[in-house]
């Protein structure tokens, strides 16, 4: 974007836009330059063309010397950056103040023929002037997005330092207090990467950097048990082998977000990744398609070998152990079609060749569809395979039940019972591996491979550590800190397992082409108490580690009903009934404070998710409305159902409200007061969910007997013969006038307001 008017300057030189953030604050000024530039063609304006050109203009010079300001300030606070700060500052205020200059209306002098005002008649000093000033204001920005990778450098140096420290200690007493202290530095740690992961435009490393906030995360409640474990059982070689594969893993982790903000090049980056069979596909079929437009862009032969190539690939599926005969026999026919097809394709490709063709033939254009069919029955098979066999995995191993045989054989000190039942999660491990990696293949988008890659390598990770922990707790039956220490890691099992299932769903909705529009969060860099874009951030209160892990494992739960209800409002015909919209709103809400929990999102302060939960109840309380004059339609018992879901629900609502509305201080009463807000939101979207599907299919039934009875006015009328108005009456003026509830319009105002700060 900023790229072409700046191409002539020496700053372009290596300036990349790498966040939507930079990107954002660019918009503007190119908006205002374009109307400038647009009008040096037209060298003669009436007096209220000019009067808006110059305002455009001194508009343009204010909010660059405003901007500069800051960039100086930085500078101040920032000297390796002084130098280059100071520079751009200063062309961008040159920039600034020559344009202001010609668009000057004391510097325009009125034609003689017609009175009106000549502008611009230095041209070439509008365009370089504009040029200069995109340029220089993206030095600018560029320069204070370095300050943001500084700090997540220094933030991970502190996480390190300390890291080490903990890893020496040898008493309780210093282990809790470096472990505090490294709790801190984590949750700042968490807030610096959040904003950069949700501010970088590069997918890819968007997903590679959720992927490493992901591993610390489930890790650091897993240091603290695993550590806890060490010191009271020193002399136990399986706790030690728990420990130190924690602590590798979250340096790897650590590793990871400083390669991805660094742009830096590892060993494991510079790996080749196996090629997906969904890439595969893709480049195939654009292959044989580009034969339309050129039948010598490439040779038959090397179509056969992508083809071949694109086959060995699914042999991922045809000799795993876990794909049945009918499954193995579907996907190697379709392999098979595939290459026929191919084959045609070629015959009618050559045959066209010889006869000097310009452009594809009627033979190859049928042959081209045939092929393209053929590949895409080929990559739908493979998708029903995958996602067959997660979604029978995930049944499976939702019930947990070795993880439970572990935990029992452990407190038993039952070292064979534990050896045994070790053997079948291991067995389980492997299964949930090569799924992840089918699941890869089919995926759809490079965000999700990368997500899948994670997922396997959790599975791969985890399973030997729980296996450790539990080997421990064989040994010291009695030791409740070993007994804590299987329990977090099983419980990280789980969380992947959720984690798998939401996988899943996307991997879907990428593959039916529902792809949910995401709200972004821009993240401006903010060095010391100087701010590019003016945000007024409110200091949140830091909750310690083992608070952030207790808020986090809600907010998975949250997540997770939110992602329910959203499966459930798609089953509605009517996308536009006020109850879909309604709940629809509701999940929004519900996940941005599950972003809350794990430091992203929209929702930075514990002042922020109150406000949220505020809104989240006001909007519950107008479902609550709908859902009441939805019931008027309804006959005794379903009318009684529907009531009786929707009193809990209206319960649940005032519950939050008051909550929300409660202050507060101190830290324990800050943490108390977040939990429970999440806890209350869990149980309205649990109640929303019991009601999604039993409206839907009342609404569905009524619907369908209007269209039989008669007029809708008529249908109306006669259940309004049933309906007490007055009490209707009545609880609409409640929820207008004592609950505050605020309309769609306002809800969103008050997102943008929260999307400002």
């Amino acid at each position: 974007m900023a790229s072409s008017p700046c191409g002539n300057s020496n700053f372009d030189s290596g300036l990349e836009i790498k966040t939507r953030s930079v990107e954002q604050t660019l918009i503007p000024l190119v908006s205002q330059i374009t109307t400038l530039i647009n009008h040096k063609d037209k060298p003669k304006k009436s007096e209220r063309t000019l009067a808006a050109i110059h305002r455009v203009g001194q508009a343009v010079s204010v909010a660059v010397g405003r901007f500069v300001a800051v960039g100086e300030a930085i500078a101040t606070e920032n000297h390796e950056l002084k130098n280059e700060m100071g520079q751009a500052c200063f062309e961008a205020r040159r920039a600034g103040d020559a344009i202001a200059q010609l668009t000057d209306v004391g510097s325009a002098l009125p034609t003689p023929s017609d009175g009106r005002i000549t502008v611009f008649s230095d041209r070439t000093g509008m365009v370089k002037a504009a040029r200069l000033l995109l340029s220089s204001v993206t030095k600018v920005l560029v320069l204070a997005d370095r300050i943001v990778i500084k700090q997540i450098i220094t933030s991970r140096n502190k996480v390190l330092v300390t890291l080490d420290h903990l890893e020496r200690v040898s008493t309780f007493q210093e282990f809790v207090q470096i472990f505090s202290q490294f709790g801190n530095e984590m949750v700042e740690f968490a807030h610096l990467t959040g904003d950069r992961q949700n501010d970088l435009k590069d997918e890819k490393k968007k997903a590679r950097m959720a992927a490493a906030r992901a591993v610390l995360e489930k890790c650091t409640m897993m240091l603290l048990t695993a550590s806890k474990t060490c010191l009271r059982h020193p002399d136990c070689e399986s706790a030690r082998i728990n420990k130190d594969a924690v602590f590798h893993r979250m340096r790897c982790a650590l590793e990871q977000v400083i390669e991805i903000v660094t742009e830096a090049r590892s060993c494991g980056e510079n790996k080749i990744l196996p090629a997906s069979i969904y890439d595969g596909i893709k480049d195939f079929k654009s292959s044989v398609e580009c034969l339309r437009e050129n039948l010598y862009s490439l040779s038959p032969q090397s179509m056969s070998n992508q083809l071949e190539a694109l086959v060995e690939r699914t042999e991922d599926f045809t000799d795993s152990a876990y794909t049945s005969h009918e499954q193995r026999q579907a996907i190697l026919g379709l392999c098979q079609l595939a290459r026929q097809d191919t084959q045609q394709l070629v015959h009618a490709w050559v045959e066209a060749q010889s006869i000097h063709a310009k452009e594809a033939t009627e033979d190859m254009e049928v042959a081209i569809l045939k092929t393209c069919q053929s590949v895409n029955d080929l990559r739908r098979e493979l998708h029903k395979v995958a996602v067959g066999r997660a979604s029978d995995l995930l049944k499976v191993h939702g019930e947990t039940l070795p993880l439970r045989a572990l935990k029992a054989a452990g407190a038993e000190g039952n070292l064979e019972a534990v050896a045994e039942y070790s053997r079948t999660l291991t067995e389980q491990k492997e299964q949930l591996v090569e799924t992840c990696r089918l699941l890869c293949h089919v995926s759809g988008s490079e965000p999700l491979e990368i997500t899948c890659i994670h997922a396997e390598e959790t599975f791969h990770v985890i399973g030997p550590q729980i296996i450790s922990a539990a080997q421990t707790l064989a040994l010291h039956p009695s030791s409740k800190i070993a007994k804590e220490n299987l329990e977090v890691f099983c419980e990280a099992w789980e969380s992947q397992l959720c984690d798998m299932a939401l996988l899943l769903r996307e991997i879907n909705d990428v593959f039916e082409g529902r792809r949910g529009d995401k709200r972004p969060y821009l993240s401006l860099p903010r060095p010391g108490k100087h701010s590019l874009t003016n945000l007024k951030t409110a200091k949140a209160v830091k909750l310690d580690a083992e608070e952030q892990t207790s808020i986090a494992k809600l907010g998975l739960e949250l997540r997770l009903l939110s992602s329910d209800v959203d499966t459930e409002v798609e089953k509605w015909e009517e996308q536009e009934h006020d109850i879909v919209r309604q709940s629809q709103s509701l999940a929004s809400m519900a996940y941005n404070m599950h972003l809350f929990t794990r430091g992203e999102g929209l929702l930075k302060t514990t002042l922020d998710l109150f406000h949220q939960a505020e809104v989240l109840s006001e909007e519950g309380l107008q479902l609550c409305s709908f859902l009441r004059i939805f019931s008027t339609q309804l006959v005794d018992e379903e009318k009684s159902l529907v009531v009786t879901e929707m009193e809990k629900l209206v319960a649940l609502c005032q519950q939050l409200q008051m909550g929300a509305k409660t202050p507060i201080q101190g830290k324990t009463a800050t943490f108390q007061k977040v939990d429970s807000s999440i806890q209350t939101t869990k149980g309205i979207l649990t109640v929303v969910l019991s009601l999604l599907p039993f409206c839907n299919k009342l609404n569905r039934k009524y619907k369908s007997e209007r269209s039989s009875l008669g007029s809708p006015q008529d249908w109306r009328e006669r259940q309004d013969a049933s309906t007490p108005v007055k009490e209707e009456g009545a609880l609409n003026s409640k929820n207008s006038n004592g609950f505050g509830v605020k309309s769609l319009e306002q809800h969103m105002a008050g997102l943008n307001l929260l999307e400002s700060k």
